[in-house]
């Protein structure tokens, strides 16, 4: 079942045309990234997912709904949170009043407790943290909680933009851990990375952005496979092979 589509949809920054008629689905339960080089409009493509950009033609649709021109809010409320490049956690509040702010919409204070209790333990370190000032955290720190307090919204549709960024290998490998077990306990996952390597080793589905189009999607076990994927997002270059940066625009549509 299709959770997320996008058709034709078209960005701008003032005169700057930044996404260029991309279309995209995510499906219910699944894990699915976006790679490309800094300014492709992978970043783009989220925040006008959530409302923060407005799109000058095209569509989003969430569970059936179409979204775009609708506030952020309204979107959080429809079941989509977002956790931004840098985090942007509030540094002065502590771990646990940030993880409550994750869920200022909800009502149901029981589940918002269970929801509290199982982000603490899916970081444990969070756990030991939660009356410490979110701004004294580490950089690896800080991003669990803008991930956990993402959670605390009981979002359908999760996404991240770089969640590695900056951190340590270690951090990474923990992160993404979590990650996989928050979607396999129901939460859609939607991210954008620059880590190629660790972003198709986690999801289940890609799409390649170059200048704002989409170059190449299809599994990521078939992405990894792929010839110009390799040379340059993997760094993997086959012997006696020249890479041409033509891509091949076969889309595999689900």
């Amino acid at each position: 079942m299709s959770l997320l589509k996008i058709r034709n949809l078209e960005v701008s920054y003032g005169p700057v045309s930044v996404i260029r008629g991309i279309s995209l689905e995510v499906r219910e339960g699944d894990k699915v990234t976006i790679l490309g080089a800094n300014g492709a409009g992978k970043t783009t493509i989220l925040r006008t997912i959530s409302g923060l950009l407005r799109p000058e033609k095209g569509t989003v649709e969430f569970r059936g709904e179409r979204i775009d021109g609708k506030e952020p809010d309204e979107i959080v409320r429809m079941g989509i949170s977002q956790v931004a490049e840098g985090r942007e956690i509030f540094p002065d509040l502590t771990v646990r009043e940030n993880l409550r702010m994750g869920a200022f919409i909800r009502k149901d204070k029981g589940g918002v407790q269970t929801d509290l209790e199982k982000v603490l333990g899916y970081f444990p370190v969070l756990k030991d943290r939660q009356n410490q000032r979110a701004g004294t955290l580490s950089g690896g720190e800080q991003q669990m909680l803008a991930i956990s307090r993402a959670f605390m919204s009981s979002p359908k549709l999760m996404l991240l933009d770089e969640p590695s960024l900056g951190l340590a290998p270690f951090l990474v490998a923990e992160i993404f851990r979590i990650i996989n077990r928050m979607n396999r306990e129901g939460t859609t996952i939607l991210f954008v990375e620059q880590n190629a390597r660790v972003a198709l080793e986690v999801a289940g589905y890609g799409y390649i952005l170059e200048v704002g189009r989409v170059v190449l999607e299809n599994t990521s076990r078939e992405l990894m496979e792929n010839e110009d994927v390799k040379e340059f997002y993997l760094g993997i270059k086959e012997a006696g092979v020249r890479g041409t940066r033509r891509w091949k625009r076969k889309k595999k549509w689900r």
